[in-house]
């Protein structure tokens, strides 16, 4: 068994495997040099849906946990980021946002918080606005914010964005100037924002970050802002891959299946799995989304 010094936890929402046909799935149409490397020259489809290269694992995840329906973001988040089967506990799937009867379980369970109680220094990469979810929007909660909110880890706001001491949680900072107005902010690529969070990490036993626009992309159910999203996140993993430590265990998670497939919107396929570094392929034994945590906290020690 293999321990990494620290772990970087990348969150992509909605990115299941899907099915092997180019013309609805996007994987099989975007340019995706770094996930294929991971996959041993090629992306998963449901018929292959575990894959090793020398630099990495791919596998598959279940979201399902057993229970009917289509997974969602709620419910599917809360089991991915603590590790609780929270589909069942809550009665069935639930998205897009953490229910409120759900929340206390993510403020309180979450891989960072109990990694810091542990005595482990954790952070949340993400920028989030000062004040967040601000007035009214108490209803509009995602399980990453509110797991660092429990942690003690949403610290990174504007000024750490600008001085890129954290990332955008769409990777590059349009959003920010579109809604803030902070022309100030330095343009980054996608590239250039994983080596951000890369150098981040170096400071932290465990480091999350979390990004969304490929489930938005899957909603919108078209293949271009599809390929669009997937090839943003191949080079935020590439920057992030080239500028990681030797000791450092990248895993890449997701909570439900969605941009795999532009012809339905939310499926039942198993989410995207993937890890580099050491502890790698005991992570590529993991099999649904409430080992994840358990097996964070494990590899922490």
């Amino acid at each position: 068994m293999s321990r990494p010094d620290r772990i970087v936890l990348v969150f992509l929402d909605g990115v299941g495997i899907g099915p092997p046909d180019a013309r609805i799935n996007p994987f099989l149409a975007a340019r995706l040099p770094t996930f294929a490397a991971l996959g041993g020259g090629h992306v998963p489809t449901l018929t292959a849906p575990s894959a090793s290269g020398p630099d990495g694992h791919v596998f598959p995840l279940d979201a399902t946990l057993g229970v009917a329906g289509i997974p969602q973001s709620g419910t599917g988040q809360t089991a991915l980021l603590t590790g609780v089967d929270a589909a069942a506990l809550f009665g069935g799937h639930f998205g897009p946002w953490i229910p409120v009867r759900l929340r206390p379980v993510v403020r309180e369970r979450s891989v960072l918080r109990r990694a810091a109680e542990a005595g482990r220094s954790v952070a949340f990469a993400n920028a989030y606005p000062e004040g967040w979810p601000g007035p009214g929007g108490s209803r509009r909660i995602a399980g990453p914010p509110l797991a660092a909110e429990g942690a003690g880890a949403l610290i990174r706001h504007g000024d750490a964005l600008a001085r890129e001491e954290a990332v955008s949680s769409e990777i590059v900072n349009g959003a920010w100037r579109e809604r803030f107005g902070l022309e100030g902010l330095p343009d980054v690529d996608p590239r250039r924002a994983g080596r951000n969070l890369a150098r981040l990490s170096g400071s932290y036993d465990l480091t999350l970050f979390a990004h969304y626009t490929t489930d938005a992309a899957g909603h919108r159910r078209e293949m271009a802002p599809a390929v669009e999203a997937l090839e943003r996140v191949d080079g935020f993993l590439e920057g992030l891959l080239e500028a990681v430590d030797g000791g450092t265990l990248v895993l890449v998670v997701s909570d439900h299946g969605n941009v795999e497939d532009v012809s339905v919107g939310h499926t039942r396929n198993p989410v995207l799995g993937m890890a580099v570094g050491p502890g790698a392929e005991d992570a590529a034994a993991l099999r649904d989304l409430r080992e994840v945590t358990p097996f964070v906290l494990d590899r922490l020690g």
